[in-house]
């Protein structure tokens, strides 16, 4: 067994034990565990209030390299004085399967007490981050309301640039402030009057990308990119009239209208979730305005017109098509999506198409398969199906169906032992914050012992539900039984007598993994689960 030794002394302050009494003593310790091998790290001149220590970093990366086996230091605040620091150094260790081990507080991670202590560690940890995250949005959220840009992602049309300025008390002051890109710029003027005059996403973004006109990046345009760039406030001139009907629309308004543009802040929990309109703030901001408010507003209008039109049309369109998240185009991988088309006249109804998104987005730049009705391919799919040999599929999914029933006792067992991992952990929870509170040695003697029995019986639990997961059947190859029974249905005339489309999309799915379609040769191919 290999050890490494760190050790740490500040000379600012002149106490505390030496390095070398640092090092011997920690070898001491090593020697009772039968340790001889060591790497020496030794910090001195450094503080322990953050890690930006030369040897310590080199201790981390000698760490993940797993250059030893176990970490010895004289006290914990060697290591660091900063608590959310020491458990992120501990989580670190842990993750590389080595020990550590601070012998004054007879910190050791073999043992249960010392994972214990760990427990304790992190509740403050924990504790620190969330006041520190607390503090940080209350602040960042009140920088907001000053309009002040707060980093991020630059718009179109503008850089981010710092910018110096005096204060009241005459002290030079610096922040980050957009400033105009003008041809970026001219760019926003023309889409906001093309909408208005094609009053068309789609349209739009057809003519910018024909004109060879380039987004931030140099890439092509999308309706997506548009829409944002259409209802962002950024770009329109402050007036009472804007932030009134920012208000009615549900958002916080800062600031007083002067003609400049607005930021909107708070819009996510996190990058995939949204915050609901209230707790957005739209604050006047530092940067000049370019839209009007009438031709915003207007722009707005429009676009709630065309999503009201769109959600009407889209009820005999995406609900109508079976090959919905299944269609993919063999000829770039990207998937399929409906479009509509014309309304027929010897038909009486408007015919609908699978298009490649890629090719749709870009215009047919990125891809050139060719579209196809949608009314055509799900009648060309139900009867490639019943042209398949029924006795394989039939035979396909019902051992489908005997390996799910299998795996349902399994997935029992996993619940089981997930819900007694929970309580355990709740438990230790709820003692190491009557251990950190506690004053009384006895007591604490009492917390401690009973700390050292849960952990053993929740590393047992946890061993048992590895051992169940290796086990367990993949569930995304594992669809419901009632389904995997009536999918035997679909290759005969049965399955066209159902009329909830919804119902019989998902009756393909139990079936089907992959449809590809080649506009080139007009094949159809179908990749079944399992198959």
């Amino acid at each position: 067994m290999k050890a490494a030794i760190y050790s740490r002394k500040s000379i600012f302050t002149g106490k505390g034990d030496s390095i070398e009494n640092q090092i011997e003593l920690c070898k001491q310790y090593g020697s009772k565990l039968g340790i001889n091998d060591y790497i020496i790290y030794e910090d001195e001149g450094f503080s322990g209030g953050n890690t930006n220590r030369p040897r310590f970093q080199q201790l981390l990366k000698d760490a993940k390299k797993n250059l030893f086996d176990v970490l010895i230091c004289y006290r914990l605040d060697r290591i660091s004085r900063n608590v959310a620091d020491f458990s992120t150094t501990l989580d670190m260790l842990q993750k590389y399967k080595i020990n550590f081990i601070s012998i004054r507080e007879q910190f050791d991670t073999t043992t249960p007490m010392g994972r214990a202590m760990i427990y304790i560690a992190s509740v403050f940890a924990q504790l620190e981050r969330e006041t520190i995250a607390e503090r940080v949005r209350d602040n960042m959220l009140q920088l907001a309301k000053s309009g002040r840009w707060l980093g991020g992602q630059e718009p179109f049309g503008f850089a981010a640039e710092r910018v110096t300025y005096i204060d009241s008390e005459f002290k030079e002051r610096s922040l980050m402030q957009l400033c105009p890109l003008k041809s970026e710029l001219n760019i926003i003027n023309l889409i906001f009057s093309k909408y208005l005059e094609l009053r068309s996403l789609s349209k739009v973004s057809r003519y910018l990308n024909s004109s060879n006109i380039k987004g931030k990046n140099g890439g092509q345009w999308s309706t997506m990119q548009l829409r944002r760039i259409l209802t962002s406030p950024l770009y329109v001139k402050s007036s009472e009239t804007t932030n009134n009907f920012l208000m009615h629309s549900g958002m916080n308004v800062f600031g007083d209208p002067n003609g400049n543009g607005y930021l909107t802040y708070n819009k996510t929990k996190n990058i995939t979730t949204d915050r609901d309109i209230t707790e957005w703030i739209v604050a006047v901001s530092r940067h000049e305005g370019i839209i009007s408010a009438e031709d915003w507003i207007k722009v707005q209008n429009i676009l709630d017109k065309n999503k009201e039109n769109r959600v009407k049309r889209l009820g005999t369109g995406d609900n109508s098509a079976l090959l919905t998240g299944l269609l993919v185009c063999a000829k770039c991988g990207s998937r399929m999506k409906i479009k509509q088309g014309h309304k027929s006249k010897k038909q009486n109804r408007r015919l609908d198409y699978y298009v490649c998104s890629a090719k749709d987005n870009s215009n047919g730049s990125k891809c050139d398969n060719k579209n196809v009705r949608v009314d055509i391919l799900d009648n060309l799919l139900l009867k490639q199906i019943k042209a398949y040999d029924k006795n394989l599929l039939v035979k396909s999914i019902s051992l489908l169906m005997e390996l799910y029933e299998k795996g349902t006792d399994e997935e029992k067992n996993i619940n089981i032992l997930k819900s007694s991992i929970n309580e355990k952990e709740h438990i230790i929870g709820n003692l190491v914050k009557q251990l950190s509170l506690s004053e009384n040695e006895q007591v604490s003697k009492y917390i401690i012992k009973e700390l050292e029995e849960l952990d053993a019986e929740l590393q047992n639990l946890k061993f048992r539900l590895d051992s169940h997961y290796k086990i367990k059947l993949d569930e995304s190859n594992s669809p419901k039984v009632n389904f995997l029974e009536e999918a035997l249905r679909i290759p005969g005339d049965e399955y066209e007598v159902i009329r909830d489309v919804i119902h019989k999309r998902n009756l393909l799915n139990t079936i089907i993994d992959t449809i590809y379609w080649n506009g080139d040769n007009m094949e159809l191919k179908v990749k079944f689960i399992k198959s």
